[in-house]
């Protein structure tokens, strides 16, 4: 992969100006498709299949009067007389409500029918309306009208409110927080830089990223039901990730200009090496985001799908914006002093001042003091994350209402003034519903139900209990005595439930169903909570077998996956401290105590686990890399993480102050997720990857790195340091020196196919329009020599070039090159069916010298003449022969080419290679 990205890197340096313009008409464009589409976002959060959002359903279906988003009118009298004294301009407020367009009913809370709730000292009065369907059915404009209408019914003596799910919006608030936290953001990045030009183009990327992102979804919006949080949400990670992910690449990209590195190679370097981790990074946050439809959850799936396309794109601008910018600053990235003395040194850097080499790195006093005593280091960092994460205990989760509106506006002051004036209960009503199309008396049974419900614990009162106009479904509005996030409002809608099949068999009725926003909320948050166990196994099984397979250890990913799951304790806890116990709610803007966000816990687990693995990534594998060239494990420790800890720490302190931006909104559906993902970063990168696991890895010292052999060969390796790149940039070297070749072995090793043994070491090179015969008497080494030239098998060490694309990480790219002409197949037409433009890289494989015969002795001249073409333009052809020396076929062919010198001979064995003079020098 570090190959290929190298090659990328120097192709978006070159193309730099036109890569800008592409993301920026792809910017514009979806901005004009957003706006033209006009799509709105949800705001209700729903669970198909759950209980109460079947009874939603049935009830839009068979009682749509209550099928509706509903509404409130609170009324109260300010100078203490009783409502009815003001009962004609109530009725009059409520007959023009119900003129509003997308207003279904809206009934006089003076009707017999449906009275509204009133006070005991009738000093005030709810009167309900309900809309025609759910929210985004009905006009927008509507709901304005009715603020307005109620506004208009305010006099000296009524107060008039509106409140009720009518209210609940799903715009996305931004404020001056974020603005904010980029601003401090660009400020870590101007001293990581010690410059502001380079401090602003991980800004620019990120914001391009995002922009790139949230526009497509609110395209998609106009098709799709996407929550609302889903855009804030993809803000938040998507300028957190891009603005990183732009940091690792940018940095190293400084280090090699400040090394005195061409610009253009130093783009490539820098994308082989940091862009391999990033996408490394950034795969591990995409496939815990997707990983989300394991809760079986639509609407969060919608939300991690969302938020993994918004991280993916930051990857995709990392890795063709970034270079692209890189490429137009050029030299002005190239920190000012290193370009003086390059202009005073005729274009090269002077030696290295050796006072300057002899001064210690940043971190070294720290890494020094955890790992003198490790065991005491994770003592201490255990009981100290272990104390912040107790709160746990007291972590509620709910959905949000209109109580988690902020103070001051309609919904939440309405949602107030019901709970003090009425009882918390009447802003979370539940519905019963029951199927009595086979009752004899459906209003009879009505008031049985009624009454039965009227028993139970926690039950305040009977709002309404009616059958609906066909008389084959019924409806008990109930009370309860708690708000909807209450503990005993859970209690009773269980205790509902668990009485259904009771009533059933009693009053031969069927379906009883306990529905209602606040049933469906509880529902939500059931099955959330139920999810989050499934989703920590399939996050924490993922994070051991990922790291296992970069740092080709046991022990490592498991240490990882612990300090992950202390990271997150860590987030949770603080998150308790502040939403449950109210502690540091007037610096962060805090306004709503309680209950947080039902999806909060599996969100920030989702989105932590990549940022975990990719301070783990960039941390360790730097470790890595000293430990394998030195074998010394603590040396190791140290200068590793020396090397890596000043972007780390710029890194999470981005993450953090980008996080804490959000939560300034006071948005209840983000601020708990922005807290804890604030939390939660800060915590990861200081306390768990640079405290503990240099504590452990100094606690286990050789034995950090062991693998064990089966294991070993059963992972697949993947480079995220860019380890590949030394040997492309090793083999562009050995061909400035020898000259391009078309195939070169050094070493080479590999298996034999469908057979236990190998073939190799080989050695030598070949030049481009040579005719290679490759000879083997058995098959298995015959067939193995020609599926490596193809890219159809990959050497087990050594090394093997097609051209310029090594094997094994460019085994793609060498096949896409190949043309393989299997064992009986018309050569001749083969042959002319090779585009012309692809000859000078071409490798043709023809799998039987015989194919090219006349019987056993001779060759198809019109086959001489077409081979003759080819290798005079530059392609290479590889033949296999049965024969372990010269056939009178192969003596044919090379006496009737009309240069006999392009055909070479190779004998390959199954442990040796000999090579026929003049053939593979």
């Amino acid at each position: 992969m570090s190959s290929s990205l190298y090659r990328l890197g120097l192709l978006m340096a070159s193309l730099r100006w036109k890569i800008v313009a592409l993301w920026t008409v792809l910017l514009v464009g979806l901005g004009g498709l957003a706006v033209g589409l006009g799509g709105e976002f949800s705001s209700d959060i729903e669970i198909p299949g759950t209980e109460a959002q079947r009874g939603i359903d049935d009830l839009a279906n068979r009682f749509p009067e209550m099928g509706g988003t509903s509404g409130q009118v609170v009324l109260v009298t300010k100078d203490g007389s009783a409502v009815d004294a003001h009962q004609a301009e109530i009725d009059d407020l409520m007959a023009q409500i119900a003129e509003v367009e997308g207003v279904a009913a809206a009934p006089s809370p003076f009707d017999e029918i449906s009275p509204g709730t009133r006070t005991d000292d009738d000093t005030a009065i709810i009167g309900q309306f309900q809309m025609d369907g759910q929210q985004g059915t009905y006009p927008a404009e509507s709901v304005d009208e009715l603020a307005a209408l109620v506004d208009s019914a305010d006099t000296p003596s009524l107060d008039a409110n509106i409140g009720g799910q009518v209210l609940q919006s799903s715009e996305i608030p931004f404020g001056a927080g974020e603005v904010i936290g980029i601003i401090i953001a660009l400020l870590i990045l101007a001293i990581v830089f010690r410059s502001f030009v380079p401090a602003v183009i991980p800004i620019i990327t990120a914001i391009v990223g995002v922009g790139v992102s949230m526009l497509a979804v609110m395209a998609l919006a106009a098709g799709v039901d996407i929550p609302s949080v889903t855009t804030a949400l993809g803000a938040m990670l998507g300028l957190a990730v891009g603005i990183d992910y732009a940091l690792f690449i940018l940095s190293r990209h400084r280090d090699q200009l400040t090394a005195g590195e061409d610009v253009r190679e130093s783009i490539g370097r820098a994308l082989a090496t940091s862009g391999s981790a990033v996408i490394f990074a950034g795969l591990t946050v995409i496939v815990a985001l997707v990983g989300l439809f394991v809760t079986g959850i639509p609407f969060l799936t919608i939300m991690g799908v969302a938020a993994a396309a918004t991280v993916a794109l930051s990857v995709v601008v990392a890795l063709t914006m970034l270079p692209a910018l890189m490429g137009i600053l050029g030299e002005r990235l190239r920190p000012r002093k290193i370009r003086r003395l390059m202009a005073q040194n005729d274009g090269a850097l002077p030696a290295e001042d050796p006072d300057r080499a002899r001064r210690r790195p940043f971190g070294t006093g720290w890494i020094r003091l955890v790992t003198k005593v490790p065991a005491l280091t994770i003592l201490l960092v255990v009981i100290g994350v272990g104390a912040l994460a107790i709160p746990i205990k007291d972590l509620e989760l709910a959905l949000p209402d209109l109580g988690t509106e902020q103070p001051g506006t309609p919904a939440r002051d309405t949602y107030d003034l019901v709970a003090d004036e009425f009882g918390p209960g009447h802003n979370g009503p539940l519905l019963v519903t029951a199927d009595i199309i086979n009752t004899t008396d459906p209003l009879g049974v009505v008031e049985d139900l009624e009454a039965d419900v009227a028993e139970l614990d926690h039950v305040k009162e009977i709002q309404m209990a009616t059958p609906n106009r066909g008389a084959d479904m019924a409806v008990v509005i109930v009370i309860p005595e708690g708000g909807p996030t209450a503990q005993s409002t859970k209690d009773l809608v269980h205790e509902l439930r668990g009485s259904a099949a009771d009533w059933e068999d009693e009053y031969s009725i069927s379906d009883v169903t306990v529905t209602g926003a606040t049933a469906v909320g509880i529902d939500v948050t059931d099955k959330l909570s139920t999810a989050l166990v499934p989703f920590a196994i399939f996050v924490v099984g993922l994070s051991l077998i990922l790291l296992a397979m970069v740092f080709r250890s046991v022990w490592v990913p498991i240490k990882a996956s612990l300090g992950y799951l202390l990271s997150v304790a860590a987030a949770f806890g603080v998150t308790a401290m502040v939403f449950e116990y109210g502690w540091f709610n007037e610096p962060l803007f805090v306004s709503v105590n309680g209950p947080v966000v039902a999806f909060m816990p599996i969100m920030v687990m989702g989105v932590l686990f990549g940022l975990a693995m990719d301070y783990e990534v960039f941390l360790v594998s730097r470790m890595r890399e000293e430990f394998t060239h030195t074998g010394d494990a603590k040396g190791a420790i140290e200068k590793g993480f020396t090397a890596s800890a000043p972007v780390v720490i710029a890194a999470a302190l981005i993450m953090v102050a980008v996080f804490a931006g959000f939560v300034t909104t006071g948005w209840f559906m983000l601020q708990p997720i922005a807290v804890g993902l604030a939390v939660g970063v800060l915590v990861d990168a200081f306390v768990v990857r640079m405290t503990l696991v240099p504590a452990v890895l100094a606690l286990l010292g050789n034995h950090a790195w062991w693998l064990p052999t089966w294991l070993d060969r059963l992972l697949p390796k993947v480079d995220v340091e860019g380890e590949g790149l030394h040997a492309v940039l090793a083999h562009r070297h050995w061909t400035d020196q020898h000259g391009v070749h078309a195939l070169r072995l050094q070493d080479m090793v590999a298996p034999l196919l469908g057979e236990k043994g190998q073939i190799g070491p080989l050695t030598g090179a070949v030049a481009p329009g040579t005719l290679l015969v490759v000879r083997a008497s058995d098959d298995a080494s015959r067939a193995s020599f020609l599926a490596l030239a193809a890219g159809r098998l990959a050497p087990s060490s050594g090394l093997l070039a097609v051209h310029d694309r090594l094997a094994p990480d460019d085994l793609g790219a060498i096949q896409g090159r190949a043309h393989w002409i299997p064992a009986g197949a018309d050569v001749a037409a083969r042959l002319r069916e090779i585009p012309g433009r692809q000859l000078a890289t071409a490798v043709i494989v023809v799998e039987r010298l015989e194919d090219l015969a006349h019987g056993a002795t001779t060759v198809d001249d019109t086959l001489v003449e077409r081979l003759d073409a080819l290798l005079a333009k530059g392609a290479t052809v590889v033949v296999g022969s049965r024969a372990s020396g010269a056939t009178d076929a192969e003596t044919h062919l090379r006496s009737t080419l009309r240069d006999p010198r392009r055909l070479l001979a190779l004998s390959v064995q199954r442990t040796t290679a000999s090579v026929s003079e003049g053939a593979l020098v």
